[in-house]
């Protein structure tokens, strides 16, 4: 039990830090979406200790992209592009990979667009300053 606990730790952690490192590359290359990632690394990383947590709660990298979003949900107009592009490019792949399987395309065409009005409707726009 004790064994299994300290796998899915390590799991967690692992997966938290290939998430952090991607989404810190997502910062510089578009094609990578920054705030997904970011999320995901935070997730992880709460599931794996309380520790490792508050050390990303406390890295440039969480205040600078993180915290704007989960608490006044807001980004950059860069940001905001960022996502839907990069959300377009992989879920249009799917889409294109799913020409023999018509409902997946409605789902995946739905998904995509409750993305979008997702991004331009409930996520609010602030000046690159103000972040």
């Amino acid at each position: 039990m004790k064994k299994l606990r300290k796998i899915k730790r390590i799991f967690w952690l692992l997966l938290g830090g290939t998430s952090m490192g991607m989404g810190a590359v997502g910062v510089v290359l578009p094609i990578l979406p920054t705030v997904p990632l970011l999320l995901l690394a935070l997730f992880c990383f709460a599931r794996s200790s309380a520790k490792v947590e508050n050390w990303f709660r406390s890295t440039k990298l969480h205040k600078q992209h993180l915290e704007p979003f989960m608490e006044k949900k807001v980004m950059t107009k860069r940001a905001k592009i960022t996502v839907m592009a990069s959300m377009t490019v992989f879920m249009g792949a799917g889409f294109w990979f799913m020409d023999s399987v018509p409902a997946g395309r409605v789902i995946l065409g739905a998904v995509w667009l409750f993305h979008m009005i997702y991004f331009t409707k409930g996520v609010g726009t602030v000046p690159a300053q103000e972040v």
